[in-house]
């Protein structure tokens, strides 16, 4: 009973504060006072637009990249179906709070009047439509901007994507061209409009890669391989990071995502392989040791730049299988000998028919 008697007395003051205000509008419009309101407004307008001056930018509304810029196109366009729904509701509450508040005899007054079909209709019609709408939408851009696939020709081109292995480290990002045989630390170079494949794996805990300027958000997971397209549409230099909360370092795991000429591209490469160390098992295997909580040092030498080159072959299929360490079976082999104990196994193998 306690909890009823609450929900009563918040409806009653709930109603007392609306009948309170629909009371008092005319006589503060009439009286003058809305001036202050109005000036009331204009303050919390200025003090709410310093936000603005904090110097942050909301890269997502402004894309440079085709993924982001249709992903732009949806969320506009589901804010403004909702807010067919929203603002009609906002109206109707002011409306029927001065229309029907206690002060007002001149209106119709229907104590026994209860249902109404066309209301009922309209109220659960106009959302029903509303979801649909929205599920439609979503359902056709969920296919349409599905990561693992390539993007249109017509946006591309013909041309070979741009390979890049992405493994999210505590607390950087290791980035690996196998094209050109280097890596780099929080860092990446492609050439303006031209696709990037990324493949994506952690070395222990969930994190999540985002571009903003580019767009779509996918998670980087151990012993996983997933796969992301993106192109950058103009040049300049993008902030990248872990969308995804994964541990005592992961406010510092940012990186830059620059999108350059293909000779700035060119010169990268060369810089890169010629003031790289060598990145085999071993080496990885420093970089991935995880600082320890509290260690600021290492924190801050997880943020620098750094280049690798040579790499050794087959160094990200290692690490998706969990094999880097000297006599480690892989995953991939581990899964082909449970395979092949089984009936299944015995019929086909989704790796390679001839290898049981």
């Amino acid at each position: 009973m306690n909890l009823l008697d609450n929900c009563f007395q918040i409806g009653k003051y709930s109603i007392e504060i609306l009948s309170f205000f629909s009371d008092n509008f005319r006589y503060v419009w009439w009286a003058g006072e809305m001036r202050n309101f109005v000036r009331q407004v204009k303050m919390l307008v200025i003090l709410g637009g310093t936000l603005f001056l904090s110097g942050c930018k909301f890269d997502v509304i402004h894309p440079a990249g085709y993924i982001a810029r249709q992903q732009l196109i949806l969320i506009i366009v589901c804010v403004a179906v909702m807010l067919c729904v929203v603002i009609p509701v906002m109206v109707s509450v002011v409306f029927l709070a001065i229309k029907y508040r206690a002060s007002n005899t001149t209106e119709e007054y229907l104590p026994d009047w209860g249902h109404s079909n066309k209301i009922e209709a309209f109220m659960w019609g106009i959302p029903i439509v509303i979801v649909m709408v929205l599920g439609t939408l979503t359902a056709y851009y969920t296919y349409k901007l599905e990561p693992e696939n390539p993007l249109p020709v017509e946006v591309v081109g013909e041309g070979k994507p741009l390979q890049v292995d992405v493994v999210a480290l505590d607390w950087k990002w290791l980035f690996i061209y196998p094209e050109y045989n280097v890596a780099s630390i929080n860092e990446i170079y492609a050439p303006k409009g031209r696709q990037v494949l990324l493949q994506l794996t952690s070395e222990s805990s969930v994190n999540a890669f985002w571009v903003p300027k580019l767009g779509t958000v996918l998670y980087a997971m151990p012993q996983m391989n997933s796969k992301l397209h993106l192109v950058a549409d103009e040049q300049g230099t993008f902030k990248g990071s872990s969308a995804n909360y994964s541990g005592d370092g992961f406010a510092g795991m940012r990186f830059q995502w620059h999108s350059v000429s293909l000779q700035d591209f060119d010169n990268w490469i060369s810089k890169a392989r010629a003031n790289g160390q060598i990145l085999d098992r071993a080496s990885y295997r420093q970089l991935s040791i995880a600082p320890r909580m509290g260690d600021v040092a290492a924190k801050e030498k997880d943020a620098e730049v750094r280049y690798f080159a040579p790499v050794e072959k087959r160094l990200y299929y290692r690490i998706v299988n969990r094999c880097v360490d000297e006599n480690t079976v892989c995953n991939e082999d581990l899964m082909k000998r449970a395979a092949a104990q089984t009936l299944w196994g015995a019929l086909c193998s989704v790796f390679d028919p001839d290898a049981i």
